[in-house]
């Protein structure tokens, strides 16, 4: 019986020797490699109002808002334009949408009914801010205030860096009698997808 016990732990500690020895063996034929720092980074859907038409992209020029025109003495077929210029100032190619914005209390004479928005792409190609028949491209749609609210304008796309100027041309045809001395106020919003 002792004689057993003991073959046994000799059988024993061979084979721990044994797997020892394979296992060593083994070690000395791997390897491996490692990535290290993977990084990831999330990208950035930001489109910018510019504040001088004639400065461009520089960052103080850059603005999520600015003020809107004012308009006054409006009367029958009357008509003004508004320069504006947005830029792509993310990561990410981008549809760009546009619609108007208002609350009936600050238009309590429904002017939003008499009073249109055409837009026209503009390419202010000599950067001086002021726009040119030239310089303006084919009419994107005219709709009154309360279509641009419940439609809206698709503007097309635009890419990382890149600048689009529109010209809004706001316009009346008649306008009732009833309307005169009266005012609104209304917000337009740029919208922009990521495409």
């Amino acid at each position: 019986m002792k004689r057993n016990r003991r073959n046994l732990l000799v059988y024993l500690i061979g084979g721990l020797v044994v797997l020892g020895l394979v296992g060593i063996t083994y070690a000395a034929f791997s390897d491996k490699g490692k990535v290290l720092g993977s990084s990831f980074s999330v990208g950035n859907a930001d489109i910018k109002l510019m504040l001088d038409l004639t400065l461009g992209a520089e960052p103080t020029n850059l603005v999520d808002e600015i003020p809107g025109p004012v308009f006054t003495n409006i009367g029958q077929n009357w008509q003004r334009d508004y320069l504006i210029k947005i830029y792509n100032n993310g990561t990410y190619k981008m549809s760009l949408t546009s619609h108007s914005n208002y609350e009936t209390i600050n238009d309590p004479d429904d002017l939003r009914q008499y009073i249109f928005a055409e837009i026209y792409p503009w390419d202010d190609t000599n950067n001086d801010g002021q726009v040119t028949e030239d310089e303006i491209g084919t009419s994107i749609g005219k709709k009154t205030i309360i279509k641009w609210k419940t439609e809206g304008f698709s503007l097309g796309e635009f890419n990382p860096g890149e600048t689009l100027g529109f010209t809004i041309r706001f316009s009346t045809g008649t306008i009732s009698d009833t309307k005169q001395g009266k005012q609104g106020a209304f917000d337009f919003e740029f919208d922009s997808i990521e495409l």
